[in-house]
């Protein structure tokens, strides 16, 4: 009998970690050729086991609804009475979908850091925390309960913390990393009590049981019932901390710091999807709660709109990219709140390849560059480095919703599933998500412009612009596949106002089936759609000319409107002060809170001070008693004529007291 693939699923997790253990302990020792043989071999076979399974569960014949359960060591893996939780992998079309995300994507930018590492120190440890990021994310996405699940979760974290802080001798890099840890701390305390209220009241952490149990209690639905809100909003919280939403975005633009692969792994493929990837795991829960839709629509809108304003005034090509990330990030947020989960996993996917693209492009221009970053130290690149500003402007094209390439069709079925959703805000929510659409396709085009078009504008105290040369073919050829990838990833979901019938949506029907995203989106023609995706088209277009405008044909226009209008640039351009706003009123109090009652109360007068005590009390005891005992007659003499008088006078003290009563 021919095995199935899923038999094999525990490899996908295991093989990262092996390339992990090699490198990580032998790495040192080994030639840079066998580290790097290691890890793409490590991470391709994933991936071959990945393509495996697509090709089996796509195949003709497959059934409709997938599920499979893997229990890799056979035994359970915490058990007490009246509650367990099992070591369990499980695998289903959604599953699927991630599985390609981070072993393909993660895949190609293996190959690319090949190239970009090559001349830098710490080659095998790289390495081996790039593998370990794939293990945990793997973990993360094969996990069939909450608290598998939250070891991938916090594995990511303990990685993504050790590649922002790859740099460790540089301040910033390891301050970042530092931020990084912390900050994604305070959503993981959110995601630590969601799991205590599930087993309060479902007594489990399975996924299955949970959402079958929630089937069965329909009245648990009912306005009345506060607790199913409590866990999808503290599940939120965790979300927002994995996928830099608002309040806890704040951690990515500085997470740059790493070398440019990690920040294509971390803000394309892998950790800040996982926060999407829970909340849409999690559906059945949020649909119960429709004020916990409400606010992850709410987060969403806002922090795409924000993060996007912000990224038009960077200057730094790859901060550019990362307010992108958080913006689009926040789309994919919205279309959660409004039940458009296979909207929202539909742009993770299309995400994936064009930001993976978009950073890894970036990368080359640095590397072009010999390091520069400053966009203002750029221009007429388009020539030097061809291949790059091909590959980059394919990216390019996809985030900004032109069609027909990847990113248009995935932001077009948000825009349209928020028009026609039952949201009462629904038409608010389409008019952010619209705008926040033209803002990225300016600033995108913006970057664009003033990166490969101009004079060049080299920074005088950087390489000279005639020693500029183009990438090694291990970085370009990542480039080339992530291109194709931009151009016919969004094809698999053409709706069929435009002549498909959106695969991908189908798909994920068995996943979603029951909730929001087929249950309320309202029955609409084919014109409204159509007319929907012409006005993000021509928002796209506005973009593009602005930009066009700005940069290209009259390059002065932007630093004039700038100074016409400091007051507000100032904000944009200082990230509206959020950062000094945190630390202001939360790090500082809580560094003071830290010093002065933790550090001085607790830790050196409490702490310190009752071991101190403790020390001189026995020392004191032991004068006494090294008095007692010294040797000397006399003394002796002395001390039992002294409790003599103490016995005399307890017995005369006693019998005058007697005498009184």
């Amino acid at each position: 009998m021919t095995p199935m693939p899923w038999s094999y699923v525990w490899f996908i997790p295991l093989l990262p970690f092996a390339g992990f253990l090699v490198n990580g302990t032998l790495g040192r020792r080994m030639p840079r050729v066998v580290v790097g043989t290691v890890a793409l071999l490590f991470t391709a076979l994933p991936a071959a086991l990945v393509a495996w399974l697509w090709m089996t569960m796509c195949s003709a014949g497959a059934p409709a609804s997938f599920d499979s359960t893997i229990r890799p060591f056979g035994y359970d893996w915490i058990a007490t009475s009246g509650f367990h939780v099992d070591f369990t992998f499980a695998v289903d079309h959604l599953t699927l979908i991630m599985l390609v995300v981070v072993t393909g994507v993660g895949f190609i930018i293996h190959i690319y850091s090949v190239g970009y590492m090559a001349h830098e120190e710490g080659y095998w440890r790289f390495f081996a925390y790039l593998n370990l990021f794939m293990f945990f994310m793997s973990v993360l996405v094969l996990a069939e309960n909450f608290l598998l699940l939250f070891v991938g979760w916090e594995g990511v974290g303990l990685a993504s913390y050790l590649l922002i802080g790859f740099y460790f001798k540089k301040a910033s890099a390891a301050n970042a990393g530092k931020k990084a840890f912390i900050v994604n701390r305070i959503g993981d305390f959110g995601f630590l009590l969601a799991m205590f209220v599930l087993i309060a009241h479902f007594g489990t952490l399975s996924f299955k049981d949970v959402f079958a149990t929630l089937a069965r209690h329909p009245e648990w639905q009912q306005p009345g019932v506060h607790f199913i809100t409590a866990i999808a909003l503290l599940l939120l919280l965790g979300a927002a901390g994995k996928s830099a939403q608002i309040p806890l975005y704040i951690w990515l633009p500085d997470a740059m710091e790493g070398p440019t692969p990690v920040s294509a792994l971390i803000h394309a493929a892998t950790m800040v999807t996982a926060g999407v990837y829970m909340v849409a795991r999690c559906h059945a829960l949020f649909d119960s709660s429709p004020t916990a839709m409400t606010v992850v629509a709410l987060i969403g809108a806002a922090t795409a709109i924000i993060a996007a304003s912000i990224g038009m005034v960077q200057h730094d090509i790859k901060r550019v990219l990362a307010y992108s990330t958080i913006s689009q990030l926040g789309y994919m947020f919205l279309a959660c709140g409004v039940g458009a989960y296979a909207a929202g996993i539909f742009h993770l996917l299309t995400h994936a390849f064009f930001k993976a693209l978009l950073f890894l492009a970036a990368g080359s221009v640095i590397h072009a560059l010999s390091g520069q970053q400053d966009m203002r130290s750029m221009g007429g690149l388009r020539t030097r480095i061809p291949i790059t500003f091909c590959t980059m402007s394919a990216g390019v094209f996809a985030i900004a919703g032109i069609p027909p390439f990847a990113g248009f069709f995935s932001k077009d079925e948000i825009l349209y599933r928020t028009f026609t959703s039952p949201n009462p805000l629904h038409i608010v929510l389409w008019l952010v998500g619209l705008l926040t659409a033209g803002m990225t396709s300016f600033y995108m085009f913006r970057l664009w412009f003033k990166t490969f078009f101009g004079e060049p504008r080299p920074d005088p105290n950087a390489t000279s612009h005639s020693s500029i040369h183009e990438s090694p073919w291990s970085m370009l050829l990542p480039l080339c596949v992530l291109a194709l990838l931009s151009v016919i990833g969004g094809w698999v979901g053409i709706p069929a106002a435009l002549g498909g019938d959106n695969r991908i949506e189908r798909f994920l029907d068995p996943v979603f089936a029951n909730g929001a995203a087929t249950a309320t989106v309202a029955t609409t023609g084919h014109g409204l759609e159509l007319t929907l995706a012409l006005i993000s088209v021509l928002v796209a277009a506005a973009g593009f000319y602005v930009a066009y405008i700005f940069y290209c044909k009259k390059p002065g226009t932007a630093d004039a409107l700038a100074e016409r209008n400091n007051r507000i640039y100032n904000l944009v351009e200082h990230k509206y002060w959020i950062d000094e706003f945190y630390g202001a009123f939360l790090v500082a109090p809580l560094q003071i809170f830290a010093g002065f009652v933790l550090q001085l109360m607790v830790d050196r007068a409490i702490v310190n001070g009752s071991g101190a005590a403790a020390g001189a009390g026995v020392r004191g005891l032991a004068w006494i008693e090294r008095k007692q005992i010294s040797g000397n007659i006399r003394s002796y003499a002395g001390w039992l004529a002294i409790g003599a008088a103490a016995v005399i006078a307890v017995m005369i003290f006693g019998n005058v007291m007697k005498g009184h009563l």
